[in-house]
């Protein structure tokens, strides 16, 4: 029977799990984060301390940068931790009162496939080091079906959130960069959703749907004076490369796995 593992040597062995490159790119962005938050400090928001908003940044900069590195490094743990960071998105945007596509999209969307997909990544380990799990690539037609259905929802619950009559002190009463914002959000819920299914089926696209979701949210967090949440798109272009890399050269050292066409 193994000796259970202290606490202390628990911690040593998780440090030991992240490379020299992965520390560094981790403690660089919290650290960037926390300099912002000094910098830019958050004004009251719909009655809402700015303090507290602040807080909620930090603590969903925290989380996102955990679960981004456990997703490359083909972790079926970076599920549990993407829980935490849907509860601390949910509570920030109720705070808000904005961004109800990416609000309903992480409520009724991505906590369910988060638990779905750790279920399904735990089914798939690697047949030679159990801590990764097997992924693969997808196909070029399921790519056209995924950009026609993006389109489709980014149009359709665009208008409709543009419809609703919801005050926020978020943009300063203008009208017009609430309607962008509008469209921008149904399509970053859109290409979420694309990424989160990518994510449960293992496939390396997950990693590209991930970059232009970063992308329209820089654009959202710019026109909501969201300066702190920057450093974390920052973070996400250039781990989605890290992961991009590392998940591409897993598939070309297993090339029977991308050519398996098993659904799950």
């Amino acid at each position: 029977m193994s000796e259970k593992k202290s606490i202390r040597q628990r911690a040593v062995d998780l440090w030991h799990y992240f490379t020299t490159y992965e520390k560094i790119w981790f403690f660089s962005i919290l650290i960037l984060a926390v300099v912002f938050a000094f910098l830019f400090p958050e004004e009251d928001v719909n009655g809402v301390n700015g303090a507290l908003i602040m807080a909620l940044y930090l603590a969903d900069i925290f989380l996102n940068i955990l679960c981004e590195l456990l997703i490359s490094k083909q972790s079926k743990w970076n599920f549990i931790v993407s829980l935490f960071v849907e509860i601390t998105e949910i509570v920030t945007l109720i705070v808000l009162a904005s961004r109800f596509a990416t609000m309903a999209t992480t409520l009724f969307f991505w906590i369910p496939i988060d638990i779905v997909s750790f279920i399904n990544w735990h089914r798939h380990p690697d047949r030679q080091k159990e801590e990764l799990t097997q992924v693969r690539k997808l196909s070029g037609w399921a790519e056209v079906g995924v950009i026609a259905a993006i389109i489709v929802w980014t149009v359709g619950v665009g208008y409709l959130l543009t419809t609703l009559d919801v005050e926020t002190d978020l943009f300063g009463g203008n009208e017009t960069i609430e309607i962008i914002v509008c469209y921008l959000d149904a399509c970053a819920s859109a290409v979420g959703m694309a990424n989160g299914l990518f994510i449960l089926f293992r496939f390396r696209e997950q990693w590209i749907a991930w970059y232009i979701c970063a992308a329209l949210e820089t654009v959202i967090n710019i026109l909501s004076g969201q300066y702190v949440l920057l450093i974390l798109k920052a973070g996400y272009f250039t781990n989605t490369t890290y992961g991009y890399i590392k998940w591409t050269r897993y598939i070309r050292e297993h090339k029977e796995l991308s050519a398996k066409k098993e659904f799950f």
